[in-house]
């Protein structure tokens, strides 16, 4: 049994859809796929998902939704009358529309979740629609009824553990099980959504919980690339990951992939098959528990803006019991997960996302941290990227710091911070973000030995479902 999740690309128009559908009826084992909202048409396109936040802001601040609404309905009427379905289709769209629209606005974070989880559901119930009007037994099923539960952290939702239990019973479904992406249920019978890119999470839940055969992520690149191809056209394709790596490479920056998607298939043992809808007789990556590898090998190389430094020094620091613990505990009352916390004797930096670290935000937190903390000296900087260097190969192997930090020193990029796992399959540097594409050309000449191209080709196995 397999289950196979088709991204925004995989299900932006009719066409596509029925690429879906040719897909699915290929092989008799993917019985149970999961779908996102419609993705970009085109590069100057907007994602429905997009559309649906619009109309959730026009919402919330009390303006008429009507021509942000019009989008969302334009975008389903267009998929619906090229795949020929009754007009019914679109009225109930309508109709639901509106219902999320006048729906409970005393949560925000709850009434955007509840028009944004529109998309996936919608597209679920058409795709559902088109298959079976195409002679194959489909059946939508809704990520409530199901079981699929969340916790009430709208927008960030992270899967209750009993959900395992009440998915499990999808295995004996007959026919294909069309499911939507992205959103679940919570305990209170509201709606909320994982983080954006959010259906590989649903995916991932649902093979664990069936114990399915193979997870198929399907997109719109041929395969996983040792590093992103927009910035190294020439960047090799790779057939084999193991989990670990995968889930490094995904955390920063390989869009291929939402990083938590590959928690619930190492749970459950799950091999993950990463595949082109455009190209589905293309060999894919496949991610695994363990390969073999050889020694000083690195696989991947991954990239990504958005971050923030917190940097915070105190003489005898490391006398002070419970320092690092305080410091973390005003993130965490603030609201503020941390990324990672390298240390020194008298000195300690916290990583933490840009978003969410506002201005406001970092006023209070310096205030706090000075009030309570009593520090010499506490510095914030932002504008970071987190380069991230990983391979299994890399386990035990002397002298891959220095060639790394050879390579960006020769490339005129400095190192701001340096950071490597204790499992050793990964070691992380904080650049600049100006310099991120810069540090990641120089990076791949360093570890895969052909130069890397100083411009990408516009769009080069770029990926548009996130």
């Amino acid at each position: 049994m397999k289950v196979a999740k088709f991204g925004g690309t995989s299900v932006a128009d009719a066409r596509q859809i029925l690429k879906v559908l040719d897909i699915v009826k290929a092989d008799p084992d993917r019985r149970i796929v999961v779908v996102s909202a419609p993705g970009k048409r085109s590069k100057a396109d907007t994602k429905v998902t997009d559309l649906l936040i619009a109309c959730a802001d026009a919402g919330w601040a009390g303006r008429d939704a009507a021509p942000e609404r019009a989008a969302v309905v334009a975008r389903f009427e267009e998929i619906a009358r090229e795949l020929d379905l009754p007009p019914e289709t679109l009225r109930e769209i309508e109709a639901d529309l509106d219902l999320r629209l006048a729906g409970d606005r005393s949560h925000r974070g709850r009434f955007f979740d509840t028009l944004k989880a529109a998309g996936e559901d919608h597209c679920a119930r058409i795709v559902a629609a088109a298959f079976r009007r195409r002679g194959l037994d489909a059946h939508y099923v809704s990520p409530g009824e199901a079981g699929l539960l969340l916790s009430s952290e709208y927008g960030n939702a992270q899967v209750l553990p009993e959900s395992y239990a009440n998915l499990a019973h999808l295995r004996e479904r007959p026919g294909v099980t069309i499911f939507p992406g992205f959103f679940g249920a919570t305990r209170d019978g509201g709606v909320a959504t994982f983080p954006r890119g959010g259906s590989d999470i649903t995916g991932a839940i649902l093979a664990a919980a069936v114990q399915a055969d193979l997870y198929e992520n399907f997109t719109d690149v041929d395969s996983v690339f040792a590093v992103d191809p927009r910035i190294v056209p020439e960047a090799p394709p790779i057939a084999l990951l193991t989990y670990r790596e995968m889930r490094e490479l995904a955390y920063a920056g390989f869009g291929v992939f939402h990083d938590e998607a590959v928690v619930p298939a190492v749970r459950a043992g799950v091999p993950i098959g990463i595949k082109n809808t455009n190209r589905p007789d293309a060999p894919g990556t496949r991610i695994v528990p363990e390969r073999a590898y050889s020694s000083g090998a690195v696989v991947g190389l991954a990239g990504a803006d958005g971050f923030s430094s917190l940097f915070v020094s105190k003489y005898l620091m490391n006398r002070e019991v419970g320092f690092g613990r305080r410091l973390l505990q005003i993130l965490e009352e603030e609201g503020l997960a941390y990324e990672h916390a390298p240390s020194g004797i008298d000195d300690m930096s916290v990583i933490v996302r840009s978003a969410p670290f506002t201005e406001e935000k970092e006023r209070h937190v310096v205030e706090r941290i000075r009030a309570e903390l009593g520090p010499d000296d506490v510095e914030i900087e932002h504008g970071l990227a987190l380069i991230m260097i990983v391979g299994e190969g890399m386990r035990y192997t002397v002298g891959l710091a220095a060639r790394a930090a050879r390579a960006l020193a020769e490339a005129g990029v400095n190192i701001e911070m340096m950071n490597q796992g204790s499992s050793e399959i990964s070691m992380m540097f904080g650049v600049k973000e100006a310099d991120r594409r810069k540090a990641l050309r120089a990076l791949f000449h360093a570890f895969f030995g052909a130069p890397a191209a100083s411009a990408a080709a516009p769009g080069a196995g770029g990926r548009a479902d996130a």
